[in-house]
């Protein structure tokens, strides 16, 4: 039996994984492209980039990307949580509404609809998936619920028939946070493009990035122009400048950001594949080694984007501890992550009325005990990469009690 790396023994890898953000000449030559410009920002309210000389990079990443997501529409801005905003108060919810949010996510899709006015009703997720519990959802639902937004989480699709299906039923609108969902598919259907309106992040970890910045995609030209002009403060196309509809925001993004995103767009799709690949045959490894439970793919999910690769560390399976496994982990050179400490509702911001929540979200806070998650960047890797992740968690399992005594 190898030592663990922890106690003295060699670790099972010292080469680094794939670093991330990936990037190289298309990301310089375009953004290269913008500073020699001059023109920085520019104005792309209503700018299609069909038969315009030189379109802004701005313009032209939101068709791009849009229509690689199945849509018609895009309105990009300042980062994922803006991003949410501009959906909620573009689908018609007021201060005071219900908006149905799952408990196990970043906080952004709860307090994007706070930062409206609208309250975030918390319904549980479903375990194996953890993504929102579709048989949990109409119970959630109130005489003031004006929208619902299911995660994609860690990239893998959520329940959008029977979460559509319910939704309909009340003439609920469906925001989809697809955050982590870049390239993803339900059904064979783009992420983003199955909701009435979806949202997208591309912060510093995110699949697709900038370092920041989000976009908000549709097929309704009304919800799309109004979306715009939200972004815009309130501006409306063929409009004199100082003329203002609506409230909105400064949520614009630059041209810098769009250029590197243009760039990152052509990435995409084979580093999706990449992921795919490597996350299947991961999980084709780990799903043996007992206390190890990967998410499960259902059927409909057929393309996961794999944003995270998330797993379900049971203790009592498994012979030691979360903690000491993800220390252990470490030591082989595989960190790992325990993710969210709680769920959302039992964070400090919220009053002492959203701890009724933990008895009808008992599967998000068993997952905030359970999960693990592994950077993305590693499924960018080689299949000798793949191979050292589950020969580190077999090294580790084999020598649980150690570890357990050492506890």
């Amino acid at each position: 039996m190898n030592q663990l790396a922890l106690f003295g023994g060699q670790p099972v890898r010292t080469q680094p994984f794939p670093s991330w953000p990936v990037h190289g000449e298309r990301e310089e030559a375009l953004a290269l492209e913008v500073l020699r410009s001059g023109q920085w920002w520019r104005y792309t309210l209503g700018e299609a980039i069909d038969g315009a000389a030189s379109p802004s990079k701005v313009a032209e990443f939101q068709q791009k990307f849009a229509a690689a997501h199945g849509c018609k529409y895009g309105i990009a801005c300042v980062n994922g949580t803006a991003a949410l905003e501009i959906g909620l108060k573009a689908l018609g919810v007021k201060p005071g509404d219900d908006v149905i949010v799952p408990p196990y996510t970043f906080i952004a899709t709860a307090s994007a609809p706070m930062l409206i006015g609208a309250n975030p009703v918390f319904c549980d997720i479903d375990i194996d998936t953890l993504n929102l519990d579709a048989g949990k959802l109409e119970a959630a639902i109130t005489p003031r619920t004006r929208a619902i937004i299911p995660v994609h989480f860690a990239g893998l699709a959520a329940d959008m028939e029977a979460i559509l299906e319910i939704a309909a039923r009340h003439g609920i609108p469906v925001l989809e946070d697809a955050a982590h969902g870049h390239g993803g598919a339900w059904r064979n259907q783009p992420l983003g493009s199955i909701g009435a309106m979806a949202t997208f992040s591309f912060q510093a970890s995110k699949n697709m990035t900038a370092g920041e910045g989000g976009i908000v995609v549709t097929n309704d030209e009304r919800l799309a122009e109004i979306a715009e002009s939200l972004v815009w403060v309130g501006r409306k196309k063929g409009r004199p400048w100082y003329e203002h509809h609506r409230l909105g925001w400064n949520y614009r993004l630059t041209e810098f950001q769009a250029a590197i995103l243009l760039a990152q767009l052509e990435r995409l799709a084979e580093q999706t594949r990449r992921r795919q690949e490597n996350g299947a045959w991961l999980t084709a490894q780990l799903e043996q080694i007992p206390g190890i439970r990967p998410m499960a793919v259902p059927a409909y999910a057929t393309g996961h984007a794999w944003h995270i690769y998330c797993l379900r560390f049971v203790e009592s399976a498994f012979g030691a501890t979360r903690e000491r496994f993800l220390e252990a982990m470490a030591a082989e050179g595989v960190p790992g992550s325990s993710g969210y400490a709680h769920s959302l509702f039992n964070n400090p911001l919220f009053d002492e009325s959203f701890q009724r929540y933990n008895e009808t979200c008992a599967a998000s806070n068993r997952a905030c005990r359970e999960a693990v998650w592994f950077e993305h960047r590693y499924l960018l890797g080689e299949r000798a990469d793949m191979e050292s992740i589950a020969a580190a968690v077999r090294k580790v399992y084999e020598n649980r009690g150690e570890l357990a005594r050492t506890a």
